[in-house]
């Protein structure tokens, strides 16, 4: 009688798959590829990428696999001008590793320096920004964006502007 009921449940549309099992065999081995995976990324193994925002050496992201840190995008950009210009929903804190410039955010400018905290608020609807050189040599700055955050405050992507280098490549 038990083994027809069980019987009657698969057939009934119940899935064959375990979640819980399957959950924790995922959780498992993300956990073993975030132990093996590496502990230092050499900056002078990362090739410089000309893309729609500017110039970025990536460090890590989704599809760079193989370090300890998953679900994260790491990047260093450099402007040289200013960037392109885009929108997506913000949370993602930017630090300014060298030069001089500014950052608009839904128009209104912030200043900054070598040392200084960009943050970019979560907002809804998305956060409009660009970044600007002023001191004429190349700023860089690096840029921390956690996919877990993202997820939760909605995860999109809206190019306005592309940086100037990049409309220069592709010419």
């Amino acid at each position: 009688m038990i083994e027809k009921e069980s019987s009657r449940e698969r057939e009934a549309g119940t899935s064959q798959i375990n979640y819980y099992e399957a959950s924790m065999k995922i959780s498992k081995e993300r956990t073993k590829r975030m132990v093996a995976g590496k502990k230092v990324i050499k900056g002078s193994a990362i090739p410089w990428e000309q893309g729609r925002q500017g110039l970025a050496r990536w460090y890590c992201h989704d599809l760079i696999t193989g370090t300890s840190n998953d679900r994260w995008t790491i990047f260093v950009h450099e402007i040289r001008t200013h960037s392109g210009k885009h929108t997506h929903q913000g949370g993602i804190p930017i630090f300014v590793l060298k030069g001089e410039g500014y950052t608009t955010v839904d128009g209104a400018r912030f200043d900054w320096q070598a040392g200084d905290l960009i943050c970019l608020p979560i907002k809804k609807g998305g956060v409009e920004h660009q970044h600007f050189n002023l001191d004429g040599k190349p700023s860089r700055w690096l840029a921390l964006i956690n996919y877990r955050l993202l997820e939760f405050v909605g995860r999109f992507m809206e190019q306005k502007i592309e940086s100037p280098d990049w409309v220069r490549m592709k010419r």
